[in-house]
């Protein structure tokens, strides 16, 4: 029995022995901290302020320790802090120090780079001017990038990687577009522009005659019209004309003597020079000034406007009803009044007397003496047909004295054809009238003439 009992407490002493013996092997096991996160760019906006959402993914710990330098806010105990702003560009340092009860610790860093704001822009501008070649100069105001892509269409060169390229030439003539693209490592701008080369030079011109002049005898007055293409300076040469040169760009020359004239022009912008040469014959003055086929219309045509029956040799055309007015009348100087289409009385009157033959009045007219019947007149101005025709001066006109008919000698019909009708403007010039033809037409009948008058 005492054995029994001997062998229990030996045994119980001896459990007792090994459990201590364990307990006291075995040590406390701490939950360990993996300390991580992720920060991320809201909307991959990177121009500032810029918002960066962090998004903490730590396990095994329950304390946190953040740090944002530069940040907005700076620090933060949060498990989660939300979003951190940064309001100027550089780099900054998130830190994240995460524990646990049992005394276990974890850190963690991340890196994070808040860039400048990109503001594309660049001008281009030519230099002297931009006729081909046209070089430009290129200034780029870009903030914010790091790297820069040029391209420049048809331009020498083509392309570029400088932030400020050399200079560019363009020799084709129109529209090219000059493209800068730029990024700062994350985002990618571009930005364009266009420029215009103009063409290349062309040196042309023609003139325009006087209306006095338009038959080119001396003297005769021709204005230039300059028609040159991308031209900035000119140069006119004119040999036996008056100025003998001019640099104006639509100048004015006078020939004075009969000849053949060599008129040059050289145009130039600067990059480009041409000349050009034209010839102008002056002819010698005959001081006869001709028109022909001029249809003239009786009293209805001229009233209804379909026929003339107005006529100015200073401003060589004819005027219906309704186109006289204060700035013409002066300048009127033949009116025919024909009765009716059978041309059974017909005269030429004086301007200012055809309100008496059931025209309006002519506003400011003046006075013309005609020889509407050197028939009948017993003038001692006379002139036959084939004279008329012969005439290539005023030699014969000159030595005719017009003395105005009167009464029922100033009218005739249309027996005689051709006929000769003799006139002395106001200003003293002598001209001829040959009726050439009566044309029937109604209301609307009509003669065509030819007249010879002098000049001056």
């Amino acid at each position: 029995m005492k054995n029994n009992i001997k062998t229990k407490l030996k045994f119980i002493v001896a459990l007792m022995f090994v459990m201590i013996m364990i307990l006291s092997c075995v040590e406390e096991v701490a939950v360990p901290v993996v300390t991580d996160f992720n920060a991320e760019i809201e909307n991959n906006d990177y121009s500032v302020p810029v918002h960066v959402r962090i998004t903490n993914i730590t396990e095994g710990a329950d304390t946190y320790n953040w740090s944002f330098p530069g940040g907005i806010p700076e620090v933060s105990s949060d498990r989660n802090p939300g979003t951190i702003i940064y309001s100027q560009p550089g780099n900054y340092t998130i830190r994240l120090e995460a524990s646990n009860r049992d005394g276990s610790i974890d850190v963690k860093e991340k890196e994070i780079s808040i860039y400048d704001a990109v503001q594309t822009s660049f001008t281009a501008e030519y230099i002297i001017n931009n006729f081909p070649p046209m070089e430009v100069v290129l200034t780029n105001s870009t903030t914010g990038a790091d790297s820069y892509q040029w391209l420049f269409e048809e331009g020498m060169p083509l392309s570029s990687t400088q932030q400020h390229p050399n200079n560019v030439v363009f020799n084709t003539p129109g529209d090219h577009i000059i493209t800068l693209e730029v990024s700062n490592g994350i985002e990618t701008f571009q930005s364009q522009q266009t420029v215009t080369v103009a063409p290349h030079l062309e040196t042309n011109f023609s003139y325009n005659v006087n209306l006095e002049d338009n038959d080119f005898e001396a003297p005769v007055t021709l204005t230039m019209v300059n028609t040159c293409i991308s031209a900035t300076d000119y140069i006119w040469t004119f040999t036996g004309g008056t100025p003998s040169s001019s640099t104006e760009e639509n100048p004015t020359v006078t020939y004075s003597t009969p000849g053949t004239y060599t008129i040059n022009l050289e145009a130039t912008n600067g990059k480009e020079t041409q000349m050009i040469s034209q010839t102008v014959t002056v002819l010698p003055n005959t001081n006869l000034r001709t028109f022909t086929d001029i249809e003239i219309g009786i009293n209805t045509a001229h009233i209804s406007n379909t026929k003339a029956a107005f006529f100015s040799t200073t401003m060589q055309r004819t005027y219906t009803n309704s186109e006289v007015d204060n700035s013409n009348g002066s300048e009127i100087d033949i009116a025919f009044y024909g009765l009716n289409q059978n041309f059974t009385y017909n005269k030429f009157v004086s301007p200012n007397q055809v309100q008496d033959y059931t025209f309006d009045a002519i506003p400011g007219a003046n006075h013309t003496k005609f020889i509407n019947s050197i028939e009948t007149c017993n003038c001692s101005a006379s002139m036959t047909v084939s004279e008329f025709d012969s005439m290539t001066d005023d030699t014969i006109l000159d030595a005719l004295t017009i003395e105005e008919t009167i009464g029922g000698l100033q009218d005739f019909d249309n027996t005689i054809e051709p006929r000769i009708i003799l006139f002395e403007t106001p200003d003293e010039r002598k001209g001829a009238i040959k009726i050439k033809d009566f044309v029937e037409d109604g209301q609307n009948s009509y003669v065509i003439v030819d007249i010879k008058v002098q000049k001056q």
